[in-house]
């Protein structure tokens, strides 16, 4: 798939996108002979796994080491880093849950605040 395919499908701007390439976060899987990138299913993959990052604030390179270290677990090969790659995710993972529990919390009060102005305006 070519860039803007997969912005469409990911609903992410071309610039993020080539943001992403730029700073190391993930690397289209090839390039045609003009130049242009190409996406693999796996690339979209990645890409949802970020982009789900995003909203609980994590850093490019909280994301990047996140996207290590899941394709560390996923590879064969590197049987001998899995244990090390799992500790570190297991650790985002609590991260996750208590940055989603903040946004809950903030939810709660933006809820509450547009109940009290509902209730002022009528």
């Amino acid at each position: 798939m070519q860039i803007g395919e997969v912005a469409a499908r990911t609903e992410l701007s071309l610039r993020s996108l080539r943001h992403w390439e730029d700073v190391g976060l993930l690397r289209p899987s090839g390039r045609t002979e003009g130049g242009f990138r190409l996406y693999a299913e796996a690339d979209v993959e990645k890409i949802l796994v970020i982009r789900r990052m995003k909203p609980l604030g994590f850093t490019l390179e909280q994301m990047s080491a996140a996207m290590r270290d899941i394709e560390t677990l996923r590879d064969p090969i590197a049987v001998d880093q899995h244990a090390v790659a799992r500790e570190r995710l297991d650790s985002l993972l609590a991260d996750a849950v208590g940055r989603r529990e903040k946004l809950e919390q903030q939810l709660a009060m933006a809820d509450e605040f547009i109940l009290q102005l509902s209730r002022q305006i009528s």
